[in-house]
């Protein structure tokens, strides 16, 4: 342990790499509540004061690594960040899009575990570049010719990446074998992509939900004061 933890001294980047996959670990296991930088020090195999070095609060360690993971999504699901703004909506894969986030999604089901409840507790969910362009595809699309009128973008967003995530968890694929899991995400993906495309239902079958479907929202009513 001391050759290792010298070896990380002389490598900054490193050290941090092994804070941060240490505080993953936590936070997949225990959540934000049971991960102290005490703990997350000696799983890393460094001492307490050099993963203050590097994370001066707890706060800032796991914002930190929700960050880290929100990278590795991205990267995972779109690819370079430097080169999506060159990209348009009308050359985007959808199906590679979507067979990659429900491989990823099996594949790392603490990760996706970890991104999700740190976006919940955000008070600016578009600060999460994922989230920022995952949702920003999706309205991008919305907003082409190439989608049906009045998708709501958020919305859609919200259903797919809640299915993505929860679907490894139910499928307990942390305890399957790499084959059952790609299976398992050609499922998810396969679902999606159905739903996305012809949805669930025939709608000659159900003329009241098309009409309905082909209006807009009426507004809310007014909740009486006092």
């Amino acid at each position: 342990m001391t050759d290792i933890r010298k070896r990380r001294a002389r490598d900054p980047v490193a050290t941090r790499e092994a804070i941060l996959e240490a505080a993953r670990a936590l936070l997949a296991k225990d959540g934000p509540d049971g991960v102290s930088l005490s703990e997350v020090a000696h799983l890393a195999g460094v001492n307490r004061g050099t993963a203050y070095q590097h994370f001066e609060t707890r706060e800032k360690l796991i914002e930190a690594t929700a960050d880290w993971v929100s990278e590795r999504m991205f990267r995972s699901v779109f690819g370079d960040p430097e080169t999506i703004g060159e990209r348009r909506v009308e050359e985007v894969d959808i199906a590679d899009t979507t067979d990659r986030l429900a491989l990823f999604a099996m594949d790392n089901p603490e990760l996706c575990r970890i991104w999700l409840l740190q976006l919940l507790a955000s008070p600016d969910p578009m600060a999460d570049p994922f989230w920022r362009e995952y949702e920003g595809s999706l309205q991008r699309f919305a907003n082409s010719d190439l989608a049906e009128d009045g998708v709501d973008a958020e919305v859609l967003s919200v259903l797919m990446l809640a299915g993505a995530f929860l679907w490894p968890i139910w499928a307990r694929s942390h305890a399957r074998e790499e084959e059952e899991r790609r299976a398992l995400g050609r499922r998810l993906a396969q679902e999606c992509l159905r739903l996305c495309m012809f949805g669930s239902m025939r709608s000659d079958k159900f003329p009241d939900i098309a009409e309905r479907l082909g209006r807009p929202l009426a507004p809310l009513p007014r909740v009486a004061q006092g």
